[in-house]
């Protein structure tokens, strides 16, 4: 092999091994986010002041995303405005709040394996708007993960009761939230580029969570235990910032299918996480749901690839 070729066959090579190392720590710190969230939960915060802290410590940097990613571009028109206010609305700060609140009722490995069902909804919703077909790969993926989410579900809610049933739902629709999110910024990413869609959108999304919390708290709702100011910084950086970013160089170097795929470890990281941090039980029924959801979820994304005309 000449060695010019040889030289870019192992640049190659170690090009996809850092995407997917990217990916993958980009997958496991976003996960971390359930378990800081239940961590703070313990300092008697609630979730309008624990979102606030989250996206107040969030916004500098998203700012400075949003600021780096439009030197040198064209303003944005009056419908670009629209558009990132509708997303930012819908895909982070809805999304975002609906998390956190569910989370005070079920544990971090059931709300990982709800948000995990994300790609499904992107799929009904596009049927429902745009009449797009299912295939029969997406539809046995989805039965599939979605008996993984009620196996789990059934799990816990013998354990909780209605508090179960009430913590799945808010989970459930900052999925529906996230997904409506996805569907709606395609268009958005391929005029703006994704990095700024992705700053000026969290910036909206942190400025409604700051707002929110001073018209539904006193002032006097933000003095909290120093132990959830630290998860708070902890939470905006390793959990929130940092995933975004490795997520889209992960997305540069292998493409978002390989990334996607990578994402899988997802749900099983923030079961370990769970269990060894919060101490929460890992049972049969919660591997039975886990290994029900992965597979759907590799169904789906297999299947539908090999059925799409």
């Amino acid at each position: 092999m000449d060695p010019s070729q040889s030289e870019q066959a192992q640049a190659a090579t170690k090009n996809v091994a850092t995407g997917l190392a990217l990916a993958l720590l980009g997958s496991i710190a976003f996960s971390g986010k359930a378990i800081i969230v239940k961590l703070a939960y313990r300092h008697g915060v609630d979730a309008v002041t624990l979102i606030m802290y989250r996206m107040l410590f969030a916004l500098p940097i998203f700012a400075v995303m949003a600021w780096w990613a439009s030197r040198g571009k064209p303003p944005l028109t009056r419908k670009d405005w629209l558009g990132v206010l509708g997303l930012g609305l819908t895909g982070y700060y809805l999304a975002s709040f609906l998390d956190f609140a569910g989370l005070a009722y079920i544990s971090a490995s059931l709300e990982r394996l709800i948000l995990y069902l994300n790609p499904t909804l992107v799929v009904m919703l596009g049927w429902v708007l745009y009449r797009r077909s299912i295939t029969w790969g997406q539809a046995v993926g989805m039965l599939i993960s979605y008996c993984g989410v009620v196996l789990v579900f059934g799990h816990e809610a013998n354990l909780q009761g209605t508090n179960a049933a009430w913590g799945t739902l808010l989970v459930f629709l900052s999925a529906v939230s996230y997904a409506i999110y996805l569907v709606y910024s395609g268009e958005m990413v391929r005029r703006l580029g994704s990095l700024r869609l992705v700053g000026l959108a969290t910036t909206v999304a942190c400025l409604l969570c700051l707002l929110q919390f001073v018209v539904l708290r006193p002032f006097s709702a933000a003095v909290v235990a120093p132990e959830v100011i630290w998860l708070s910084v902890l939470n905006a950086t390793l959990c929130t910032a940092a995933p975004v970013l490795m997520v889209m160089m992960a997305i540069e170097r292998v493409g978002a299918g390989m990334t996607a795929q990578t994402g899988m470890v997802g749900p099983l990281s923030t079961i370990l996480m769970g269990v060894w941090i919060l101490g929460e039980p890992f049972t049969v029924w919660v591997a039975a749901g886990t290994a029900l959801v992965i597979t759907g979820i590799f169904v789906f994304t297999q299947l539908a690839r090999r059925q799409a005309p």
